[in-house]
C-alpha cells in the first residue's frame, strides 16, 4: 500500500513547490504587453481635446495681450449647473466668475453646449476661441475685437 498524499496535499518529491514570483505567466505565454500605450492622437478623448482647445485659446490670447493679461483660471464643465440670475433663456457657452477675496477670476467653458452648436467638428476650436475671447474681454472691460482682430470671422 502506498503512502503518497492525495491531490492538493502539498509538495512532495514528485511535485516541487510552486514559486511565488509576483508576476503572472498564465498558460506559458510570457509577459503581457505594456499597461499603457504611447500617447497617440487616436487615444485622446473628446474631453481632453476640448480641454486642449481651451488652453490653446487662452495661450493665444495671453501671447497677444502680454502683460495686460489678468490673473484668471480656466475651467471646463460639461453643462451649466443652473441658470444664473443674469442669464437669458438660452444656454450659456461660457461664464465669467469675477475675482473674490484671494481667488482669481474664473472663466468656465461648457463643453456640451459648445459641441451641440457646432455642425462641423473642425469648427469647434474656432467657437471655443470665440467663447474664451468674449469672456476675457468681459473681464478686461474691452470689446472682443480689441483683443482679437480675427474675432467672429
Amino acid at each position: 500500500m502506498s503512502t503518497s498524499p492525495g491531490p492538493g496535499a502539498g509538495p512532495t518529491a514528485d511535485r516541487p513547490a510552486r514559486r511565488a514570483t509576483g508576476r503572472r505567466d498564465r498558460h506559458g505565454r510570457g509577459h503581457r504587453g505594456p499597461l499603457a500605450w504611447p500617447p497617440v492622437p487616436v487615444m485622446t478623448s473628446r474631453r481632453d481635446a476640448f480641454d486642449d482647445y481651451v488652453l490653446d485659446a487662452a495661450a493665444r490670447l495671453e501671447a497677444t495681450c502680454g502683460r495686460a493679461f489678468p490673473a484668471v483660471e480656466f475651467a471646463v464643465e460639461d453643462v451649466p449647473r443652473g441658470p444664473a440670475p443674469w442669464d437669458h433663456r438660452e444656454v450659456p457657452l461660457g461664464r465669467l466668475y469675477p475675482a473674490t477675496g484671494g481667488r482669481p477670476a474664473r472663466i468656465v467653458v461648457y463643453r456640451r453646449p459648445v459641441e451641440t452648436r457646432v455642425t462641423d467638428p473642425r469648427d469647434k476650436a474656432a467657437l471655443v476661441a470665440d467663447v474664451v475671447t468674449e469672456q476675457v474681454a468681459g473681464l478686461l472691460g474691452v470689446s472682443p475685437e480689441e483683443l482679437d482682430p480675427g474675432f467672429d470671422q
